[in-house]
């Protein structure tokens, strides 16, 4: 009987730590998914544009695109007037979660993906936002 009682205890003991474990794990994983949420969809961040315009220079986006001329790359203005008609999301697009809209040409894209992924991967939300404001206050 004492064993029944001492066994019947431990697979209490076990069971009940297993418990606190798939508490922890579903905590771990449900809250990365409510961040990626947030920076995507649901909350627009709020860019700062002195920000964007240094970070658009550092992260060599001048070399390519020009506030009024096609260079490489699409001229600001251009940018700008296509993704307003087609309701686009330039930070969507920085991030590498949608196609371009402006220039589709497939050796262009690729030149542009390599910039990206090499550029601004690495960048967070609100910088990503801060290169989006400068690119619109662009007139």
């Amino acid at each position: 009987m004492k064993k029944s009682v001492f066994v019947l205890g431990l697979v209490v003991l076990f069971l009940t730590s297993c418990g606190e474990k798939k508490k922890e794990e579903v905590k771990e994983v449900t809250a990365p998914e409510i961040e990626v949420v947030e920076k995507t969809t649901e909350i627009e961040i709020v860019g700062d544009l002195e920000l964007g315009k240094k970070l658009f220079a550092a992260k060599t986006c001048t070399t390519c695109h020009q506030p009024d001329a096609k260079v490489i790359g699409p001229s600001i203005k251009t940018i700008n007037k296509i993704y307003d008609e087609k309701n686009g999301h330039i930070v969507t697009f920085l991030k590498g979660e949608s196609s371009a809209i402006v220039d589709t040409d497939p050796g262009q894209v690729a030149i542009m993906k390599a910039n990206l992924d090499g550029f601004v991967k690495d960048l967070s939300a609100k910088e990503l936002a801060s290169i989006a404001a400068y690119m619109k206050s662009v007139k």
